[in-house]
């Protein structure tokens, strides 16, 4: 058992038979009345956020969450299968848990979160930025660089990627994960 005094960023608590995530707190002591703690809660379950209250000095039931490296293997009808790489154990997952699935490819590296009471794996995440080959790319206008022009690229895992108009047919870029967008050239 924890109090309000042990919350921060990135701690998870179970409330209401869900896991929930403290995306952000704040510590409020009005003038008039006791202290109170405003939190943002993402939950593990449904991927939303929701907005709860404690007052100062509550109890809150934390819960054990452990980040285990894995390898992405192969993806069938069981979901997409991972391999733990100290352990070689392997998983599936399905698709919902990932947060970025059209940028895996074989042998990518992840973190998945798994509560550790119940072994049971509560999110997959890729890397920041990943490494991806453009297969296809249509050709950039000369003269069109005028502005800030993007065109459509699809790369080695079948994801469309807007580029600028350099970028060719055949080179690797960076990807960021989180918001799907061009990153840079790979050297």
């Amino acid at each position: 058992m924890a109090t309000t005094a042990d919350i921060k960023n990135g701690l998870c608590i179970e409330m209401n038979g869900d896991l929930l995530s403290v995306v952000e707190f704040l510590h409020v002591k009005p003038g008039k009345g006791s202290a109170f703690v405003r939190t943002k809660l993402k939950s593990f379950k449904t991927g939303r956020t929701i907005e709860h209250t404690f007052p100062s000095g509550a109890r809150i039931d934390t819960a054990r969450i452990e980040r285990r490296p894995y390898t992405f293997l192969y993806k069938d009808d069981t979901g997409y299968n991972f391999m733990h790489t100290e352990t070689f154990e392997q998983i599936p997952i399905e698709e919902s848990l990932i947060n970025a699935p059209q940028y895996l490819k074989e042998g990518q590296a992840v973190e998945i979160v798994v509560h550790a009471d119940t072994e049971t794996p509560l999110s997959c995440e890729l890397p920041p930025f990943v490494e991806m080959l453009i297969t296809y790319s249509e050709p950039g206008a000369k003269g069109n660089t005028a502005t800030n022009a993007m065109k459509d690229a699809t790369v080695e895992t079948g994801a469309v990627v807007r580029v600028p108009l350099f970028i060719e047919q055949g080179e690797r870029i960076k990807v960021d994960t989180r918001t799907g967008e061009y990153a840079e050239r790979v050297k």
